[in-house]
């Protein structure tokens, strides 16, 4: 005679989790997030996110988690490979396989930036990335002339440019300097951040968030110093080395520089 059917354990089985089978990531793999319904092709990974890059080049980083990704349909569970020590590569800052190591000749294509912290921040994490691609990163030191600046560059197929504003958004100064310049050859993107310092997730110096600095005649960075109470002198390369990956930044930064990465390496180069 089977033994009784215990129902508490049977309502136990069928509220458990369902098993998702593991699936070794893969560079140009499609998969869909199941949270945001974001679907991409796998262009890189480390070991806090695996980074997707959808139809429209937007790039967003997903944490690993069971169940987390639906592959043909299927949820699965996404694992990083297993390599061999003797065969491990090293990965970038930014999250990317890194390759032998030797600079490319500069393009002719380029990335404006609006200062000197912001060009300061992309060589911290994408460094490694833009040498092996060959591309410069300028500080534009002030955007308000861009749409001139831009035709003095001459960009074409070959040389393009790619812009990265602060403070995008609607209705701001940036957005209508953005909205200035046309040529396909350039691409003009930002965050939503009124600078760059403010794209660092605060959780690297131990905030849950920055803290709110009111309009004055103080430049913003000196009043978020003011507010920390820490010296303004000093305090950016303190910040900036507490960077160690791409996930120590905000997701809307990273995936502004991504996408201009792309642009401006699309080109095909004589090497």
């Amino acid at each position: 005679m089977p033994p009784p059917i215990d129902i508490l354990d049977d309502f136990d089985r069928r509220r458990r989790r369902p098993p998702y089978p593991d699936v070794h990531v893969e560079m140009g793999m499609l998969v869909e997030d199941r949270s945001s319904h974001f679907t991409g092709e796998v262009v890189k990974w480390n070991a806090e996110a695996v980074t997707l890059r959808g139809r429209h080049q937007y790039v967003r980083h997903f944490t690993w988690k069971p169940g987390g990704f639906l592959l043909e349909g299927r949820p699965v569970t996404l694992v990083r490979p297993t390599t061999a020590p003797a065969a491990r590569k090293r990965i970038t800052a930014s999250g990317s396989i890194a390759g032998d190591g030797r600079a490319r000749v500069a393009r002719a294509s380029r990335i404006w930036v609006e200062g000197r912290h912001d060009a300061e921040l992309l060589e911290h994490v994408w460094g490694d990335d833009l040498r092996e691609l060959g591309i410069v990163v300028e500080p534009l030191h002030g955007a308000d002339d861009l749409a001139a600046m831009v035709a003095e560059f001459r960009p074409g197929p070959q040389r393009r440019l790619g812009v990265l504003l602060d403070h995008l958004v609607a209705g701001s100064k940036e957005s209508r300097i953005a909205a200035t310049v046309t040529e396909a050859e350039v691409l003009v993107t930002g965050h939503p951040f009124v600078d760059v310092w403010a794209g660092i997730r605060p959780s690297v110096i131990g905030l849950d968030e920055w803290p709110e600095v009111p309009r004055s005649e103080i430049p913003w960075k000196e009043g978020l110093c003011a507010a920390l109470g820490v010296p303004f002198e000093g305090f950016w390369p303190t910040l900036r080395n507490r960077v160690s990956t791409f996930a120590d930044l905000r997701p809307e930064l990273v995936g502004a520089v991504e996408s201009l990465i792309d642009f401006v390496s699309d080109p095909p180069t004589d090497d």
